[in-house]
């Protein structure tokens, strides 16, 4: 669904208060450059075993990988550190190259936080809203509003939470973001609006952002959610 700049906006606000915190920004080190992305929590179910952290692939396995915390998604108040290092926490990522996605079952991030004397604040994107294959299905090549929750990178180092209203396309298999985002966007949530065939409007999300040059694949969510039952978890 393709709406006007004013409904794009509400989306946007409603999104921030919404699931504003599950996303954390995530840097490593690759060839001895940084490499900034974005990662979110994502319920699969009531169970809280259910519950993981999100990313891009390409992002996770290099040497400095660290996830970066806010103020807001940690209590009591300054009790957490800045970041976490991935080398803290057991079970680590798993990744899933084929499909573009990492997973980190968050029981080691709990325990870590629990070790600390501090505990996580957060908002999951919860499984609910996750897009079934019916929802890309109602994609095509007629571009519809989307929605990216990511952690930017400003010129003096800091990683604000941001919104990009961006469009989104589908060819075939392939779902495309259609313009290329600003550093610190892949790994990030991708949400879109839509109607089903009642006529009844939805919020989904639609899957995470991957690297690309002009525009960005999406890896969407029938795509995660078949490597998840495979995530090594620790219950």
């Amino acid at each position: 669904m393709l709406l006007d700049p004013d409904a794009e906006n509400d989306v946007a606000y409603e999104l921030c208060q919404i699931v504003g915190r599950a996303i954390l920004p995530y840097r490593s080190s690759v060839d001895d450059e940084q490499v900034h992305g974005t990662a979110f929590f994502f319920q699969g179910g009531d169970d809280p075993v259910g519950e993981s952290l999100l990313t891009a692939a390409n992002l996770v396995g290099a040497a400095g990988g660290e996830l970066g915390l806010r103020a807001s998604v940690t209590e009591p108040a300054g009790v957490a550190p800045a970041a976490v290092s991935a080398t803290e926490i057991v079970p680590g990522w798993a990744r899933f190259p084929g499909d573009g996605v990492a997973v980190l079952p968050t029981a080691g991030l709990h325990r870590y936080a629990g070790d600390g004397g501090w505990r996580w604040r957060v908002q999951p994107v919860p499984a609910g809203i996750a897009a079934g294959p019916e929802v890309v299905a109602r994609l095509g090549a007629d571009a519809d509003s989307a929605f990216v929750l990511a952690h930017g990178v400003r010129e003096d180092g800091s990683r604000p939470l941001e919104v990009a209203i961006e469009r989104v396309v589908r060819d075939g298999d392939d779902v495309r973001i259609t313009t290329e985002l600003p550093p610190g966007y892949v790994g990030a949530p991708v949400f879109v609006v839509q109607a089903d065939t009642a006529g009844e409007v939805s919020l989904y999300c639609l899957g995470l952002v991957l690297p690309g040059v002009g525009g960005h694949p999406v890896a969407t969510f029938d795509r995660i959610r078949a490597v998840l039952p495979a995530t090594p978890g620790d219950v």
